[in-house]
Order: structure tokens, then sequence, then C-alpha cells
């Protein structure tokens, strides 16, 4: 056995030579044999190095299966949410275990990762970007844990939000919505477009939640729907949607008519119940807008398109990304940044402003001054 100050390595009686080295408390040896002395000297020399640049990784530590990893990973999560971990779970057990699971977090070559990408991308594209993403997020954490030296996903463009443009609806648009529904559901349409609520969050509300002396509307509870499970009754999407809004006024006799006609009186009455007085469900609900959009001629749109539209009116009215943010309680400056966007409303009305710009300044309608 040839001893040197980091590692040691002997003589096997096949002829190959085998390297092991101490450290923390514990004598690693190499995976692999090799063929000279040269060659396992040469290993030694590099684990040296990774231990004083401290990039040394355990080799034993990785041997966990990707399965075995994950599933501890989402147990350990406490702060996630209840829809969230449903997420994650269905995402785990559907698309990525059983392909991945098996491998141990050493094994899992980025080439292994990028096949499995792409081939899942091919049926399901969402899907696909959805479960690189927590791939992603748990392979990190291997990392940081110190279990793998780097993470294997390195998919370019892979787990990108590719949200498809939405369309969407016009004031006229919605006003046909509107009369097309049902007269109990009909403030349901407008809280979506012109609070910009959503679904869940319309249905969750109660007698409790408006008030009308000074015309606002409470956000505090919504019905939300765990990946695979039915939809139940809980807080806001984020914490974001706890909010109070103010009513615009031109949908403020239709809240009062609608407490007046369809609410009962206590305090926790649903403002959209079913006959017995629970709350009305989305599955419900979206039988009477499927009929509404039917025959409003908009087939193309979907409630949370009302919410949509909703935000892009008040984006187009010229509305700052910290009041979109509050408006829609969304969490992060990126979802309200997607209302942004260019309308043909708009569009109009800043020509139209250009145009006062130049009168103002005298410049001739061609935009060319004359020559003298």
């Amino acid at each position: 056995m040839t001893r040197r100050h980091f590692g040691n390595v002997r003589k096997l009686p096949s002829g190959r030579y085998q390297a092991s080295y101490w450290h923390e408390g514990a004598r690693h040896v190499a995976e692999q044999t090799f063929p000279a002395k040269a060659d396992a000297l040469a290993y030694l020399s590099k684990q040296e190095t990774k231990v004083r640049e401290g990039a040394w990784i355990d080799p034993q530590a990785g041997r966990v299966t990707l399965a075995n990893y994950a599933n501890g990973w989402l147990a350990g999560r406490s702060d996630l949410r209840d829809t969230t971990r449903a997420k994650y779970d269905h995402l785990l057990t559907n698309h990525v275990l059983p392909a991945l699971g098996s491998v141990t977090l050493t094994a899992l070559a980025p080439a292994r990762v990028r096949a499995w990408y792409h081939d899942l991308a091919k049926r399901h594209q969402t899907t696909a970007d959805d479960a690189y993403r927590l791939l992603r997020a748990i392979l990190n954490t291997a990392q940081e844990d110190r279990l793998i030296l780097e993470s294997p996903c390195r998919v370019k463009g892979a787990g990108q939000v590719r949200s498809a443009e939405r369309p969407v609806a016009s004031v006229r648009d919605v006003a046909h919505a509107v009369e097309a529904t049902p007269e109990r559901y009909r403030l349901a349409l407008l809280l979506c477009a012109w609070c910009q609520l959503r679904r869940g969050e319309v249905l969750g509300l109660q007698r409790r939640d408006v008030d009308l002396s000074q015309g606002t509307i409470r956000v505090e509870r919504a019905w939300t729907a765990p990946m695979g499970e039915r939809p139940v009754l809980g807080p806001p999407k984020t914490d974001a949607g706890l909010r109070t809004l103010t009513i615009p006024p031109n949908v403020l006799p239709a809240v009062r008519d609608h407490l007046a006609r369809f609410v009962g009186s206590r305090q926790d009455a649903w403002l959209f119940a079913t006959s017995t007085g629970t709350a009305l469900s989305p599955r419900n609900f979206n039988r009477a807008w499927a009929e509404a959009r039917e025959k409003a001629g908009r087939t193309d749109l979907h409630v949370h398109d009302l919410r949509h539209s909703g935000l892009t009116w008040v984006a187009a009215s010229g509305a700052t990304v910290a009041e979109l943010m509050r408006r829609g309680g969304h969490a992060s400056p990126r979802a309200a940044l997607l209302y942004q966007h260019a309308t043909d409303d708009r569009d109009r009305a800043l020509a139209a402003a250009l145009g006062d710009l130049a009168q103002a300044s005298e410049v001739p309608a061609t935009g060319v001054p004359s020559s003298r």
C-alpha cells in the first residue's frame, strides 16, 4: 500500500489499483478501480482539491433515489398551501416519479432529465413545464443539502410559464352576457368583470362582506380546487387575495338589488346560494355561464376571462402596477404586468393624445415643418 499526505493507494490481486481517503470521520473508497497507480493518485488529488475548495460531496449521500428524496422534500414543506401541495403531489405521482423515481440523485444525468422533459412536452407542454419547475426546485434543494454537486436540470427554455393570450371581452360583450344570465347569477358576472374577482372569490362572498355605506366589498374566502380533488371553501388563493375593493358606481345598484332579492338576512348568508341555502359551487355556476356565453355569442370566453378583461380595462385606464396588484389580489408584480398590454381602445386614446400634443405645439398635420 502506498501512503501519501492525502489518501491511500493499494494494489489489488487483480493488478488494478484502489484509492481511498478519510474525510469527516469516515473512509471513502473510490467507486471504481484504476489500471495504473498514477490514475489512482490523480483521483486522490482531485478529491483533495474538492475538500480544500469546499466542493466535496459525499458520494454515498447522493445514492438515495429521487422518489425517496422527493417524497421527503414534499413532506417537509410545511409552508405549502393545501392546493399547492396537492398539485405537487399530482405532478410527482403522475409525471415525474414514474420515469425518474428509481434513479439515484448522483445518477440523474442532464441527458436523462432532458429526454424526460422533451418526451412529456410532446404530449403536454404546460404539464411538462410545471413538472420541470418542481423537479428543479427539488434538485436545487438536494444541491443545497450537498447530496449532489450541481443540479442536472439544465434544459434551455424548460419550465417557462407559457400562458396563452386570453380573449378580452368588451364592456358591451359583458353586458350582453349579463342579460343572458338568470337574474340570481347576474351580479356574479358583474363582480368578476368590474371588481376583477376570481370566480371562487365571488362564490365565497357573504352578506357581511358587502358594505353598502362605503361602497366596498371584502374578499376573505374562496372556493379552491386542489388538483385531483373536489373544490373546497377556504382562504383566497394568496395572502394578497385578502383585500377590500371599491365597487364601481355602475355596479352598486345591482349589488343593492341582489342583496334585497336573493340574499338571506343573516350576516353569514351566501351572496350566491343553492335552493337549500348552501354556497353555490363553481361547477353549478359554470352551467349557467355556459348558457350565457352561448346566447351572447362569445363561446370563446371562460369565466376567468371576465376577470382578465376587467383587469385589462383597469390597466388601460392608466393604473400602476401596484394598483393592479391590489385590485387583482396579486402577490407579485409579474402577474399584474400581464394586464398592461395594449388594447385597441387605449391605443386610440393614446393616438388622440399625440394629436392634441401636436396641435398644442402647432405642428402641421403632415408632421413635417413647411420649408420657407
